[in-house]
């Protein structure tokens, strides 16, 4: 939140808050000097209670509400505004609310003393009393049923209206939090009520029967709810370590990494880095909440940064506040960064890569959550090196081994694939393909041998990737057969490229060095091939009738016309009728 916002919300509580409590007072007039001691046991066990609160998102649920609901029914509204109050004290204090999020401080005093002013207004419209009086008859209920669960709704309705007001986000009524609170509500108003009804009986020795009672289970509830939390992260954790063992390349599993690491944790900065040296360090994954920082790719030598000093000492930091890492900090690490967690990804005991997250807010990350990095860091190295064998794998079946050209399976695939996506999305662009074959190819092979008609296949794939440059998709479709396919190429523009295709290949002779002949010098091998070109959508409908089509062109329209030809489909079809 910006500071002009933060203090204007400081200046209104200064404004509001204590001339509030003091009208209370006047308009109240609580005998508080009768019964300081009995109070004071309510305010002591309140405040311990709040000390085990749940820590859900920004809005950490507490059980101090069952202690100020016996007070509530005992002495009435202005002692459970103390109650409430000093316990909601001793909560900030616990969870260590810092600057950045201070206005949340006037914030929650001001949501809590309206909830128990609203809550007394309801309870008091239905008739209901205190001490004695309160649960002197069976109608009693349903004032004291009804403060009940307005409390509840007016703490989930406040906390709603904040957050769309205030901290401009969307509503989200039925979240973790309200079930926790619906949850813990209907266990600890019951063990409050019980307190009121033993605190009636026998006084202040109510405390040690059900007070302290209580305490444990506060802290019962924060130990349950933390191993739930702990549960949920592992098997989040399992999951994505299960997605990234996936068949994907490198790029994919950064890519899947980063967007599940970002909804796993509470952080708002990812740096994923490659270990290229002892001393050096490259950035190759960056995450930014906001959008508002770029980084391209940057190396980092010897010393800089916190990812820099795990890579130093081999281990993991956890740093909660600016103050204990910033002597670490370089030009790259972003200016409003405060909790830390750099771990190591490691595979077969060795340094391959560092992960370090920040956080805009300090003391962000629990001990746990470090724990999960830490796993996830393991999971990504294995991840990474089974990505890279599976794209080299991936690379050898798609290649020709001898041309180092796509090969045909490869090709057919990408075709359906760019056929299917521009269909998809309704793209109205023309794709040409052009077909080659080398012209009395068999004869090079007898004449000069097969390793020189080796060698002539992979000296015409050079010269075809040069003509080419980065104008299409170049394979190798079979034995001395070469497809080509041009996304965006109109008939013209495709039928002029396979002609200077073809004075490439005719223009100069292939030069062999593997021939068989009895003399070893340098062969010259004049080579020609026949070229078909077919269009979509002018020539066909379907992906692998382009390839037929191109195909009938190149025999029927070159081969048969005389060789060392272009032959288009459109063209072939005209002469015919």
């Amino acid at each position: 939140m910006e500071r002009d916002k933060r203090v204007k919300i400081w200046i209104l509580w200064v404004c509001l808050w204590p001339s509030s409590i003091y009208l209370m007072y006047r308009w109240l007039d609580p005998p508080l000097h009768v019964n300081i001691l009995e109070i004071g046991s309510f305010v002591i066990l309140a405040s311990i209670v709040a000390l085990f609160p749940l820590r859900i998102g920004d809005n950490p649920v507490f059980f101090t509400h069952g202690i100020a609901f016996a007070a509530f029914l005992q002495y009435g509204l202005f002692v459970e505004i103390i109650i409430s109050q000093v316990s909601l004290l001793f909560l900030l204090l616990k969870v260590r609310v810092d600057r950045t999020s201070s206005h949340r401080i006037p914030i929650n005093f001001m949501m809590f003393l309206a909830i128990s002013i609203l809550s007394a207004q309801v309870y008091y419209a239905l008739g209901g009393e205190h001490a004695g009086e309160a649960v002197s008859s069976i109608t009693d209920a349903l004032p004291i049923i009804t403060y009940a669960l307005s409390q509840i709704f007016l703490n989930q309705l406040s906390l709603k209206i904040i957050t769309k007001i205030i901290y401009k986000q969307k509503i989200v009524w039925w979240d973790s939090g309200f079930v926790w609170d619906v949850a813990t509500a209907g266990i600890v108003l019951p063990v409050g009520f019980v307190l009121y009804i033993v605190f009636l009986e026998f006084g202040i020795s109510a405390m040690f029967f059900v007070g302290i009672p209580f305490i444990f289970i506060s802290g019962m509830f924060m130990l349950f709810h933390n191993s739930h939390e702990i549960n949920s992260y592992l098997k989040r954790t399992s999951k994505i370590g299960h997605e990234l063992t996936g068949k994907l390349g490198v790029k994919d599993v950064l890519d899947l990494f980063v967007d599940r690491l970002s909804e796993l944790l509470p952080l708002d900065y990812i740096y994923v880095y490659d270990v290229l040296s002892e001393h050096q360090l490259k950035l190759i994954r960056f995450f930014d909440r906001t959008g508002e920082m770029k980084l391209s790719e940057l190396q980092m030598n010897r010393g800089e940064g916190v990812s820099r000093a795990v890579r130093k000492k081999t281990g993991s930091f956890h740093y909660k506040k600016r103050a204990e890492w910033k002597h670490m900090a370089n030009s790259f690490t972003p200016e409003n960064a405060e909790s830390v967690l750099s771990v190591p990804v490691e595979r077969n005991n060795e340094i391959v890569g560092i992960i370090t997250i920040y956080s805009k807010k300090k003391r962000a990350f629990l001990q746990f959550q470090f724990m999960i990095l830490r796993i996830l860091g393991n999971y990504l190295g294995v991840a990474i090196d089974n990505a890279r064998h599976y794209e080299q794998r991936k690379e050898e079946s798609e290649r020709c081994p001898l041309t180092g050209l796509y090969n045909y399976r490869y090709f057919e695939n990408y075709l359906q694939d760019l056929f299917s996506q521009w269909e998809k999305e309704d793209i109205k662009k023309p794709i040409s393909l052009i077909l080659l074959d080398i012209d009395h190819f068999k004869k090079v092979n007898d004449t000069y041998g097969h390793e020189s008609g080796n060698e002539i296949l992979c000296l015409l794939s050079e010269r075809l990737r040069m003509v080419l440059t980065n104008r299409g998709v170049l394979a190798r479709y079979g034995g001395e057969e070469f497809v080509i396919l041009l996304p965006g190429y109109a008939a013209d523009q495709s039928f002029n490229l396979a002609e200077e295709i073809k004075h490439a290949i005719s223009s100069e002779p292939f030069y062999s060095h593997d021939h068989i002949l009895r003399w070893e010098t340098v062969q010259e091998v004049n080579v020609t091939a026949s070229i078909g070109v077919a269009v979509y959508p002018d020539d066909c409908e379907e992906p692998l009738e382009l390839i037929r089509h191109a195909d009938r062109a190149m025999y029927v329209g070159a081969k048969q016309q005389g060789r060392n030809k272009v032959a288009a489909y459109n063209q072939m079809n005209t002469n015919v009728q």
